[in-house]
């Protein structure tokens, strides 16, 4: 691959066009989605699977999330029991990946699932995204389009910035609205688990499927963003209380840190800009000779749990 950056292109219909091309040709295609942008590829391609786990230095035990752009594409890929289907008519298009029984002969690359029996699909709600899935017609897969265990990408800045010229092109069409990626959630035979918070919350699942049952055993990895160390900036991340001479620090409500998720304490604000702060943040920290980042504590509450899980794991000791 030459040395030159990716092509940038348009949320419009020749951009559409193209990076639908680009796709069917196995190339690796940056799309926007509302949560964070994508590194996308065929699903059903070996080679341009491989491709994505080679640019992002992803482990391969770490499942992809298949995108899809409705039901009835769904069905052909995976089993979808009855809770699935309310869980889906509620929230999909949207912020919600599913973790759901594999059809035998779905044709999905084996790399996708990383040799696990499930897959996670998603309806995603963005419209540059959607279009691209109805030109392509086909599955996408595309995990967070960032070096893997480090800041997720919100902006196609954030995309080149981090992967460069390991992907072909970039759907440009600005900020991501949510800002953190999707929740996770396997229904089965015992409840619906969760396996990542994200942006749905836990009390809007609640009040369609009720209860959930938290699912994040250390180690096991059953679908994608379950590594305990994620999201990482190039400084040490750590959480709660004062910033220490050395430390760039980041605040939630009012504040005089260096950076702020939300002056007025808005955990929808603080989700959308999280991934943008934290990498302003990591380039202040550069510039400084900064030793450390130090983030203020954020309510464990709504998408604040999504939050807070991905500052943990920012903070983790790396894998």
């Amino acid at each position: 691959m030459s040395a030159k950056t990716p092509t940038r292109l348009e949320p419009d219909e020749p951009g559409i066009a193209e990076a639908a091309r680009l796709l069917r040709e196995g190339g690796l295609v940056a799309l926007p989605t509302e949560t964070v942008y994508g590194l996308a590829a065929d699903a059903r391609n070996d080679h341009a699977v491989a491709r994505i786990y080679e640019a992002k230095g992803r482990p391969s035990f770490n499942p992809l999330i298949v995108h899809l752009p409705d039901l009835a594409a769904v069905e052909q890929i995976a089993e979808l029991p009855g809770a699935a289907r309310d869980l889906a008519a509620a929230f999909w298009p949207g912020p919600m990946t599913l973790v759901l029984p594999l059809r035998e002969g779905a044709g999905l690359s084996p790399l996708v699932t990383a040799g696990l029996p499930t897959v996670a699909l998603r309806l995603p709600a963005h419209p540059a995204m959607r279009a691209v899935l109805d030109a392509f017609g086909g599955p996408v897969a595309a995990p967070s389009a960032n070096p893997s265990g480090r800041i997720s990408a919100t902006r196609a800045e954030h995309v080149i910035a981090g992967l460069g010229n390991r992907v072909d092109a970039v759907l440009d069409a600005g900020p991501c609205a949510v800002g953190v990626e999707s929740t996770i959630l396997a229904p089965g035979e015992t409840g619906l688990r969760l396996l990542r918070e994200g942006g749905l919350t836990r009390e809007d699942v609640e009040a369609v499927a009720g209860p959930v049952t938290e699912d994040v055993t250390p180690g096991k990895v059953e679908a994608p963003g379950q590594l305990s160390s994620h999201y990482a900036p190039g400084v040490p991340v750590r959480l709660g209380g004062n910033a220490e001479a050395g430390e760039v620090s980041i605040g939630f409500g009012p504040s005089t840190a260096d950076l702020n998720l939300s002056a007025t304490g808005d955990l929808v604000e603080a989700a959308a800009r999280l991934f943008d702060i934290l990498h302003e943040a990591d380039a202040l920290a550069t510039a400084r000779g900064a030793g450390a980042i130090r983030v203020a504590d954020v309510p464990d509450e709504g998408l604040g749990r999504a939050i807070n899980d991905r500052l943990r794991r920012a903070a983790a000791p790396r894998d």
